[in-house]
């Protein structure tokens, strides 16, 4: 075991290295604006929280993510081996056993299965197309520099499928915002890729930061969330929202140049805070303002 292994303090439980494994609480990312597609469709609907469908979309949406996480901590262990950041994670340091992952990871996605069946017949035909993006994107760091394309295209798929939730049928103003949340998120994983580009070149890992250097990679950050911004101004505008959630927007916008400004190209010292907090922060405050807005113009709960 490695010295950096050997210095992270391993989880005393299994299941408790499980969730450490999958990050449970990294949640807070993609669950805000599930919510904002859901609570947004169910306005438009009847101006009704329906609290059953709401729990749906929360377990479906755990259910996913921590399927997703799991096996990309799979497929990924020998890679993380080679790389002294991840070198402590669970399933390298053994704290978490392969098969242990595995069965972790398959009952998660049945619980998905399971919430997406009693969600709607639509919900349910499609739940394996959500499936296939989160078993391929830990795969394209093999073949492509753009790995974090694919991670947005799985992200996209939470407002969508909380809207269909919702409906049982499409709309493109829940793909308008799902496309805001995977340019967002795959923004902030080429800012978070910026601190292993050494050891992806040492080892063949491709991404953009390794291909194109850090400074091209924070640009391209900036850029996806600009877009980002647009698309959110764009779900605002087709959605007919209120004052309270432009004041969200505000906050967005503010954060996003936070963000940007606290991480450069040769000083990565505050990474994680961008990474982790900020962004956190991004989605918890526009959905705050989100349902606020909803409410003040007649959602019921």
């Amino acid at each position: 075991m490695s010295a950096s292994a050997a210095a992270v303090p391993q989880p005393r439980s299994k299941s408790r290295a499980f969730l450490r494994l999958v990050m449970i609480e990294h949640s807070v990312f993609a669950l805000p604006f599930a919510y904002i597609a859901a609570l947004t469709a169910m306005f438009r609907m009847d101006e009704t929280i329906h609290w059953g469908t709401l729990l749906l979309v929360t377990v479906a949406m755990v259910g996913l993510r921590t399927f997703a996480m799991a096996a990309n901590r799979i497929i990924d262990r020998e890679v993380d081996a080679r790389n002294p950041r991840t070198a402590g994670r669970e399933l390298v340091t053994g704290a978490v056993s392969v098969r242990s992952a595995w069965t972790g990871a398959l009952v998660a996605v049945a619980v998905f299965l399971g919430a997406a069946a009693l969600l709607n017949p639509l919900c349910l035909i499609l739940a394996p197309v959500a499936v296939v993006p989160m078993v391929v994107y830990p795969y394209g760091k093999r073949f492509t520099n753009f790995p974090h394309a694919i991670l947005g295209v799985a992200q996209a798929m939470g407002p969508i499928g909380a809207w269909l939730a919702v409906t049982g049928s499409w709309s493109w103003d829940a793909v308008i915002l799902g496309l805001a949340v995977g340019i967002w998120i795959g923004g902030f994983d080429l800012i978070f890729a910026c601190q292993d580009v050494r050891a992806d070149r040492a080892h063949g890992v491709k991404s953009f930061p390794a291909r194109f250097g850090i400074p091209a990679a924070l640009w391209g950050a900036r850029v996806c969330h600009a877009v980002t911004t647009g698309m959110l101004v764009w779900f605002g505008l087709a959605t007919g929202a209120g004052l309270l959630y432009w004041v969200g927007m505000v906050i967005v916008a503010v954060a996003f140049v936070y963000e940007h400004r606290v991480v450069r190209p040769h000083d990565l010292s505050r990474l994680n805070r961008a990474f982790f907090s900020v962004n956190g922060f991004i989605g918890m405050a526009l959905f705050a303002c989100a349902l606020l807005d909803l409410l003040v113009r007649g959602l019921t709960p």
